[in-house]
């Protein structure tokens, strides 16, 4: 596989890093009202994003100091595979090593060296804290986070199964803490000393399986807020009922809005890239598992934290479970429809994680 990196100019023609955004304007997560209830869309602040940061977090000022002066990029702590008692996981433990590896060497590589105080609240807005076993898991949509929530929810004692849990409860029960609600010395504190993990997808998989359950099917949310947008403006002459509604968007117009650099609408967390949700070259990850290989990933992952013998991965579809799963050969009937230069560009959207995750990349 080509390894390839994107540097682009700013408007001064100063040159920036894609992977840490450091030089950028601080961006802030807002939250926004709609039928996904945790989904954010990206706004930018005013002002010092450290005064904004301590502004936003009374009591903050006294661990700031230290914060500023931790070492970047954090750590990757070896595993304790202690609890590991048979040879079952072997392959399993032999792949996630080369993933950790990989992605180590490639942050190292091309990720630079960044102090990202400033950007602190939002790098570790996507992140769920589990206290008990200590594990930070760094949500990735489409790749297996309703299950995941619901484990972390059983971990915690909020729930006996993760098979009883309903996609409401997971999603707009607001039971779980993220990292963004602690104050600073709990964030660094979390950082340093749990187990952070991250489940990640093809990203191309990953785009379909986002754009066929958000918009292949009523969603009172996405078709009035992006469905009218986007049929506004990419499909000349659209009915008046397509522009009321929003329903019926075409996967050829949701790829020229993702495209777009003035998106009618902005950016969601269903398509965003994992390293604009995840920042892993700054959280260095200590376990990276992947959707293609989810209930051995995720399985071993609960063994080596110390979870109870009979919590197992849940393997159902959490939603439309009569759909067939987004898998390769459905995502090429998606991409008959568009052209060699929209598949590129597509490709070229999702670069670094293609890269940073070793994806192979796809037949364009």
């Amino acid at each position: 596989q080509n390894l390839k990196f994107h540097i682009t100019e700013d408007p001064k023609g100063k040159k920036e890093n894609l992977l840490l955004n450091s030089e950028r304007p601080a961006r802030v997560l807002t939250k926004t009202s709609h039928s996904q209830g945790e989904d954010r869309a990206l706004g930018k602040t005013t002002g010092p994003p450290t005064i904004k940061l301590i502004e936003k977090h009374p009591g903050t000022r006294t661990v700031f100091k230290k914060f500023s002066e931790m070492k970047w990029p954090l750590d990757v702590h070896p595993l304790n595979k202690s609890l590991i008692k048979d040879n079952k996981w072997k392959e399993t433990d032999v792949a996630q090593e080369k993933r950790r590896s990989f992605l180590q060497e490639f942050c190292k590589k091309y990720g630079g060296v960044s102090r990202p105080q400033s950007h602190l609240f939002h790098m570790v807005s996507r992140i769920y804290v589990e206290d008990k076993h200590k594990i930070l898991y760094c949500e990735v949509p489409k790749a297996g986070c309703s299950n995941w929530k619901r484990i972390l929810m059983v971990l915690s004692g909020l729930a006996s199964s993760a098979y009883n849990i309903s996609h409401d409860a997971v999603h707009y029960g607001k039971h779980l803490k993220k990292l963004d609600s602690f104050d600073l010395k709990g964030i660094y504190t979390r950082l340093n000393t749990y187990t952070k993990a991250i489940f990640v997808r093809d990203p191309m998989e990953r785009l379909v399986s986002a754009f066929r359950d958000k918009f292949e099917h009523p969603n009172s949310y996405y078709h009035p807020v992006f469905g009218k947008a986007i049929i506004k403006k990419y499909r000349p002459n659209a009915c008046e009922e397509a522009l009321n509604d929003g329903s019926g968007v075409k996967f050829k117009e949701f790829v020229h809005y993702l495209l777009d650099s003035h998106r009618p609408v902005g950016m969601d967390i269903h398509w965003e890239r994992v390293n604009k949700l995840c920042y892993p070259c700054l959280i260095n990850y200590d376990y990276v598992g992947k959707f293609e290989t989810l209930e051995e990933d995720a399985n071993y992952f609960l063994q080596l934290i110390g979870a109870p013998k009979e919590l197992k991965f849940p393997n159902f579809k959490d939603r439309h479970s009569s759909d067939e799963r987004t898998n390769a050969q459905v995502v090429r009937q998606y991409l008959k429809d568009l052209t060699r230069t929209e598949r590129q560009l597509i490709y070229d959207f999702y670069d670094l994680d293609y890269l940073m995750f070793n994806y192979t990349t796809p037949f364009l």
